[in-house]
């Protein structure tokens, strides 16, 4: 099978080239970066494409695993629509006829309220607490829109060696011996290792079945466990410190408000969007992506932190 990946010089599109062609496949790496190292690929052909600035097509591709995007939780609505809609639509341009494989995530979810073992048919919602959320369901649309033979998978909070999102987050929020969360900790939430997301993009490859799939762990887990368990595996001597979620998201707010008033370039580290991924109940249903695309995912673990 010849596989085109985007975003290949990421966390995600990296490891989706590893795996393809440990497995045999032809792959083609497509990433933002202008060179990366042979290993980071799996020692696929690496070509420099920003897809924002649009493609010629590309010929005797069978499917295409579309990691390429912006995922961050703040910046200029502008950009996230640039990148996340414009550069969607070019990588499908760019490959007509291949069978289409779409990185998406649980972002697309009302985030003004629990996610609770939410179905493929509760997203995209009507309201995004900002750009990043609203570009990849405006993303999702484009796709389904666009490409004869579509398969959507919607992970949540990916997690793996090589994150620069979740686990960055979590350890930067250790303050003193206390690890700063918010909500009461009995939340359940839904996680998305690498191994399992990079599962489910190979599983999705080999499919006949198209549609929409969440994909995350086995089974959700309950925040404070994962968090001690976080802590655990970097040996750190810190334990997790509870603060309300009526308190703090209006406290975010401001923030969010003050850094933008400033014209700021940097992010402010605390966002509503990130306070939402963690403070409630965030759990998806995964029988669709079990029963059609055959995914079988392992459990939620952190063995290996501490070498991220």
């Amino acid at each position: 099978m010849r596989v085109a990946v985007t975003g290949a010089s990421g966390f995600v599109g990296g490891a989706v080239c590893r795996a393809l062609v440990a497995r045999g496949d032809e792959v083609l790496a497509y990433g933002r970066r202008q060179w990366v190292d042979t290993d980071r690929v799996g020692g696929a052909a690496y070509t420099s494409w920003d897809i924002t600035e649009g493609a010629t097509g590309f010929a005797g591709v069978d499917v295409v695993v579309h990691c390429a995007g912006t995922v961050t939780d703040w910046g200029p609505a502008e950009g996230f629509f640039r990148t996340n809609v414009g550069g969607t639509g070019r990588v499908l341009e760019a490959f007509p006829g291949a069978r289409f494989v779409h990185v998406s995530t649980a972002s697309v979810y009302d985030p003004y309220r629990p996610t609770r073992m939410a179905t493929e048919d509760q997203a995209p919602a009507r309201r995004y607490v900002n750009a990043y959320g609203a570009s990849k369901a405006a993303a999702e649309r484009a796709v389904l829109a666009g490409a004869r033979d579509a398969v959507i998978l919607r992970p949540h909070a990916v997690y793996g060696p090589g994150d620069t999102t979740l686990l960055p987050r979590v350890l930067g929020a250790v303050r003193g011996g206390r690890l700063l969360a918010v909500g009461d900790g009995r939340q359940r939430i839904s996680l998305t290792s690498l191994g399992n997301l990079v599962r489910a993009c190979l599983a999705a490859c080999s499919s006949q079945r198209g549609g929409i799939f969440n994909v995350t762990d086995a089974e959700p887990v309950v925040l404070d466990d994962a968090l001690r368990e976080i802590l655990a595996e970097r040996h750190l001597a810190a334990s997790p410190l509870y603060l309300p979620l009526r308190a703090v998201l209006p406290l975010a707010a401001l923030v969010e408000g003050a850094f933008l008033l400033a014209n700021s370039s940097r992010p402010p580290r605390l966002t509503r969007y990130a306070i939402g991924h963690l403070a409630v109940e965030r759990t998806l249903d995964i029988t669709a992506a079990r029963r059609d695309l055959g995914y079988a995912p392992a459990a939620t673990s952190f063995r290996g932190a501490a070498r991220w």
